[in-house]
């Protein structure tokens, strides 16, 4: 059986946790704290990051957007393609993929991870206000973004779910997680995450918990 390494708040497990499951693939789920060194994990992967996938056959895929390419270059073709369409389509939702992953992830959601779980359970560091409020206020860019985005059509990149989506939910599913997300500032990306949070496929991150932390009440309420 596959096995996927992850941590709860990790918005790249997340994203891949997603696929998985919007895929209909099974895997066992292994979670590794991120401020532990862990020597087993570590022979997977020795950047210690999560998420890290081990395949049937026992190779080790790590990083999201790799692990999310893979399962689509190696399942079958099928209308659960998350990555679909002529060159320019697929370029697009490659885009942005890597908007999450990268940009919102290095100005928004690595820092108040960092800061607001990670210094707190692991004792490195005294907290930042100063780097939570900077990171805030690059969210409601990333936000304006979102909401422009879903006006356009149904879905981020196009005329159906893509990993885009999948990517774009699974970031802001962590900040939703720890109360940093104002939606009635962004009415637009706010029914589009609803349609998110409806899918089969988020129930199981909606389930997430976190020994010490506790999140809105309106994280698990598909409604809001």
């Amino acid at each position: 059986m596959r096995v996927l390494h992850h941590y709860q708040l990790s918005a790249s497990a997340r994203f891949i946790r997603l696929v998985l499951a919007e895929r209909s693939l099974v895997f066992l789920p292994k979670i590794e704290i991120p401020w532990e060194r862990n020597d087993a994990f570590l022979s997977l992967n020795p950047a210690g990051d999560v998420p890290v996938l081990v395949a049937e056959d026992g190779l080790v895929v790590s990083g999201g957007t790799v692990i999310a390419e893979y399962i689509e270059e190696t399942e079958p073709a099928s209308t659960a393609d998350l990555l679909w369409g002529e060159a320019p389509m697929r370029a697009e939702i490659r885009r942005l993929v890597h908007w999450f992953e990268f940009k919102f992830n290095r100005e928004v959601g690595g820092p108040l991870v960092a800061e607001r779980v990670i210094k707190r359970f692991s004792g490195s560091g005294e907290i930042s206000s100063s780097v939570i409020r900077a990171a805030l206020s690059n969210l409601q860019i990333h936000m304006d973004y979102i909401d422009w985005l879903s006006e356009q059509g149904n879905w981020l990149a196009g005329k159906r779910l893509s990993l885009a989506d999948l990517a774009a939910a699974a970031h802001l599913s962590v900040l939703d997680f720890l109360g940093d997300v104002d939606w009635s500032r962004h009415p637009e990306a706010k029914i589009w995450y609803a349609k998110m949070k409806s899918r089969p496929s988020f129930r199981d991150l909606l389930g997430d918990q976190v020994v010490g932390l506790v999140p809105p009440l309106h994280y698990s309420d598909m409604d809001f």
